[in-house]
């Protein structure tokens, strides 16, 4: 459903309910499933560590939704490990110089603002529900 996707909006939800929608970079996995990295410090970590439950919508690089495509109830949760180590693996060959600009942006500006974060350290396995 999501495997040719460069990019998607990943809908986390807040302890009151409340959407955050976040554009994320897409790779397939096993089963229908799909896979993108956070930080564990992330915002996205933070949400899944109370509530597996997203929606996700194809999107651009700003997550705007592609027209004519609805959001997709899903669940998501971290992984570390081998999980972690098959997404960030083709996470690498799917996104190239990519991840390495996207980190140095992310290493600056958690400079800048005066908070380091570690970068891309978990994993996020989607399960699209059917």
């Amino acid at each position: 459903m999501f495997e040719s996707e460069k990019y998607m909006v990943l809908t986390t939800f807040r302890r009151d309910g409340t959407p955050v929608k976040t554009p994320v970079w897409v790779v397939p996995l096993d089963d229908g499933k799909v896979g993108f990295w956070t930080s564990s410090a992330s915002g996205k970590a933070k949400r899944l560590a109370h509530t597996e439950r997203v929606t996700v919508q194809p999107s651009d690089g700003r997550g705007r939704v592609k027209q004519g495509t609805q959001p997709v109830e899903a669940t998501a949760r971290l992984v570390t490990g081998t999980d972690y180590d098959t997404i960030r693996v083709k996470v690498k060959a799917k996104y190239g110089f990519m991840t390495e600009v996207a980190k140095l942006f992310g290493t600056v500006g958690g400079m800048l603002k005066g908070k380091r974060f570690p970068y891309g350290d978990r994993g996020v396995v989607v399960t699209p529900i059917s």
